[in-house]
């Protein structure tokens, strides 16, 4: 039996809505309901993005706090993982959250382009972000959109500014960004594991690419993530009926790569994280 591989499950992000796929969580009773179903169906990490009820993306903490309490309520052990991602809010507002003290946040060390905009990270954003998830002991998911991302996220290990180990997450299939190229990302998988051999991974596909992304991150050893944030659609012709139901694919997939579902205890010991 091989290392068990980390679920995570991204419920909403910014983009999808209910006319892509109705079962897209906004409100944040569906937020929370969405995160307890795929809880159940194995997923131990949730990633989260909070929602206006109009549907626009927004960071207000109040919004955060509301879904956090739930999952915590329902979803006993669950890591959660906050985004302070660009499309929600502008500068030190993107980081407003973190003072719930989530067991992690999404960090991109470094800018790429996106679809139809520039996905920007300046050095001195970064650092503070990095900064705030240190003093409320938030562990970071750094968000590698290229090599040097890799690069930036150990030279700012090595310099105090994050600790150790490393949890990275690879994302492919970005119009503009990385592409979904499987000698790339083994090349990635290297390169971090020279500069950092204790660190971990996740592989994140848009799309398409979202099955893709978990088969090889089971296959080169790394944790997986799914989730209605990156792909609404169970396979070409169908729409996935909820964030479970993408889960349950992941899952499944883990069975069959001899590589089992983590559970909560499992998982945090992987991340480094406090005991539930």
């Amino acid at each position: 039996m091989r290392e068990p591989c980390i679920v995570s499950v991204a419920i909403t992000g910014s983009l999808p809505k209910k006319k892509d796929n109705p079962a897209v969580p906004i409100t944040v009773s569906e937020q929370i309901d969405s995160t307890q179903a795929a809880y159940e169906a194995g997923a131990v990490l949730v990633h989260l993005h909070v929602r206006n009820d109009d549907e626009t993306p927004t960071s207000a903490p109040e919004r955060f706090s509301q879904v956090l309490e739930g999952i915590r309520k329902y979803c006993p052990g669950m890591i959660t993982q906050v985004s302070t991602g660009g499309r929600s809010g502008a500068g030190r507002e993107r980081g407003g959250m973190l003072s719930l003290k989530p067991d992690m946040a999404s960090l991109a060390t470094g800018s790429v382009n996106f679809p139809t905009r520039v996905y920007a990270n300046s050095p001195d954003l970064i650092d503070w972000l990095a900064a705030e998830m240190m003093s409320f002991g938030v562990k970071p998911e750094l968000e590698v959109f290229d090599l040097s991302m890799i690069f930036k996220a150990v030279a700012m290990q090595r310099s105090g500014k994050l600790a150790a180990p490393l949890h990275l997450q690879f994302v492919m299939g970005i119009k503009n960004a990385m592409p979904t190229d499987r000698e790339v990302l083994e090349f990635y998988v290297r390169t971090l594991k020279r500069l950092a051999p204790d660190a971990t991974w996740t592989g994140a596909g848009i799309g398409r690419d979202q099955r893709t992304l978990v088969q090889w991150s089971l296959e080169l050893g790394g944790h997986c993530r799914t989730g209605l944030e990156d792909n609404v659609r169970l396979d070409k012709h169908t729409l996935a009926p909820s964030n479970a139901a993408l889960v349950r694919q992941v899952v499944e997939l883990c069975a069959a790569a001899n590589r089992p579902a983590a559970t909560i205890q499992e998982a945090r010991r992987l991340l480094n994280l406090a005991a539930a």
